[in-house]
C-alpha cells in the first residue's frame, strides 16, 4: 500500500514552514507562476493598494493560506479554491522574489538599515 501519493510536501525556503498540500493544488500553483504579475496580482491577493517589498508579506500570506487550508480540510462552504491557489502562487512567487540574489563583482555596496514599512492593515 502506498502512502498518500496525492499529497506532496514542499518547503519553499528553510526559514518558512513545511507545507503539505494535495498534489493538484501544488501543481496548479506552480503552473500559475508563469502568468504571475507581482504588481497586479499581489495587490489583489493582499487586498491592498501598494505592493510591499519582496518577502515582506510572507507572514500574512502564510496566515491566509493556513486559514484557507483549514476551511478546505473541514469542507466548509466558504472555502474558495481559486483564492487558495492564488495565495499559494503568491507564496511561491514571493519566496523567489525575496531570495538572496548574487551580487555582481564590484557592486557590493552596503545599504543603511531602514525599518520596514507597515504592510496593508
Amino acid at each position: 500500500m502506498t502512502m498518500m501519493t496525492s499529497v506532496i510536501a514542499f518547503e519553499p525556503r528553510a526559514s518558512q514552514p513545511l507545507l503539505r498540500r494535495p498534489r493538484l493544488l501544488v501543481q496548479a500553483a506552480r503552473a500559475g507562476l508563469a502568468g504571475w504579475n507581482r504588481d497586479r496580482d499581489l495587490k489583489r491577493v493582499l487586498k491592498c493598494e501598494n505592493v510591499p517589498k519582496p518577502g515582506a508579506a510572507m507572514t500574512r500570506l502564510h496566515g491566509e493560506e493556513a486559514r484557507l487550508d483549514t476551511a478546505r480540510r473541514e469542507n466548509r462552504a466558504e472555502y474558495d479554491l481559486h483564492r487558495h491557489i492564488m495565495v499559494l502562487i503568491a507564496i511561491l512567487a514571493e519566496t523567489a522574489a525575496a531570495a538572496p540574489q548574487p551580487v555582481p563583482r564590484g557592486m557590493g555596496a552596503v545599504t543603511p538599515f531602514r525599518p520596514r514599512a507597515a504592510i496593508c492593515p
